[in-house]
């Protein structure tokens, strides 16, 4: 699903903040990457989905070298991938369920094709009582489960989250790790970014370590 093969990282003529990365995201799999504040997390998350592209080496998505992938065929593959960024992202001129359903519409999508499925989404992340509610009006928790719906909308292969649980108190990041387990279950790739040890001790998974510009499997 994804390879990297000795995969290098500079921004302009600065050091390189990645070296050497090589690693494998199989399919229906589920990963931590980890590391400390600063350790390259979100610009590893971001080569995956080519909106950085590697000073060096090889990716490949979904089997197809990456590196020369521009236009519609960049865009094929960005839509097998589902994103939760950090900050939400969420537009405050858009309901929740718009908010969600955003993804769909942008591919010309007609409502009536897609909204009994935002509506059980919506359900499912525990925002069905704030379909028509302002991002301005929602709590930290309810901002980031409205983002992983949105990521979740047009069933992605793999998700990718930035920090999930990073703005919300321990319970509330154990119930969203949930929502992530869960869609594990149903075979989609998950790849959470995360410095919360006390995150990745509640599950059994594969982790990925960030140090040094050096990505190690810990045991």
């Amino acid at each position: 699903m994804v390879e990297f093969d000795n995969v290098g990282l500079r921004y302009g003529d600065g050091p390189e903040i990645l070296h050497d990365v090589s690693f494998a995201i199989e399919p229906g799999s589920f990963q931590f990457l980890t590391g400390a504040s600063g350790a390259g997390k979100t610009s590893l998350l971001r080569l995956i989905l080519m909106t950085l592209r590697p000073s060096r080496g090889l990716i490949r998505l979904f089997g197809a070298d990456a590196s020369g992938a521009r236009g519609r065929d960049l865009t094929a593959l960005r839509r097998r991938m589902g994103v939760v960024f950090q900050d939400f992202r969420l537009l405050d001129h858009l309901s929740t369920y718009e908010n969600v359903a955003l993804p769909l519409r942008v591919q010309d999508r007609e409502e009536a094709s897609y909204r009994a499925e935002v509506l059980e989404l919506l359900h499912w992340v525990g925002l069905g009582d704030r379909i028509k509610a302002s991002p301005r009006v929602l709590s930290g928790g309810e901002k980031q489960r409205a983002a992983i719906a949105r990521a979740l909308i047009a069933r992605p292969e793999l998700v990718l989250a930035d920090e999930p649980t990073g703005n919300v108190d321990p319970p509330l990041a154990r119930r969203l790790l949930h929502l992530f387990v869960e869609l594990n279950r149903l075979g989609t790739s998950v790849v959470i970014a995360t410095h919360d040890m006390a995150l990745m001790d509640q599950l059994d998974a594969r982790r990925l370590l960030l140090a040094e510009g050096d990505l190690f499997e810990a045991a």
